[in-house]
């Protein structure tokens, strides 16, 4: 076997939990292999890199072994290599108590500062 399915293979990892649902993202543009977009027949091979985005955000994998059937996360954990850059961290967001009324005028200037309209 030297190449699997494109939608199998990321069923097989566990990064999607349905194979149906890999097959759609597929289908949406949201697999890319080798920076191709990549339909959900799309045969994938070892070294090959995938960008999958999943929840708004780019996941990048590379393939190490070729799956057919799903296994277990640590046995899946090993057929890919994570090439994905850590994520910043979530931003700051400013809240006020709820019924906290009319901010004052410090409170306005405060949070202008905040939101970088000085």
């Amino acid at each position: 076997m030297d190449a699997v399915r494109v939608d199998a293979w990321l069923w097989a990892i566990r990064a999607y939990k349905t194979r149906s649902a890999a097959t759609s993202a597929c289908r949406a543009g949201h697999v890319r292999v080798n920076g191709e977009k990549a339909k959900a027949a799309q045969p994938v091979r070892i070294g090959d890199e995938l960008r999958v985005r999943i929840d708004g955000f780019d996941r990048i994998v590379g393939v190490r072994q070729l799956l057919v059937k799903r296994v277990g996360a640590p046995l899946a954990a090993l057929a890919y290599e994570e090439r994905t850059p850590p994520r910043d961290p979530a931003p700051k967001v400013a809240v006020r108590d709820r019924g906290a009324g009319r901010p004052t005028k410090r409170e306005r200037r405060d949070i202008d500062h905040f939101r970088g309209r000085d």
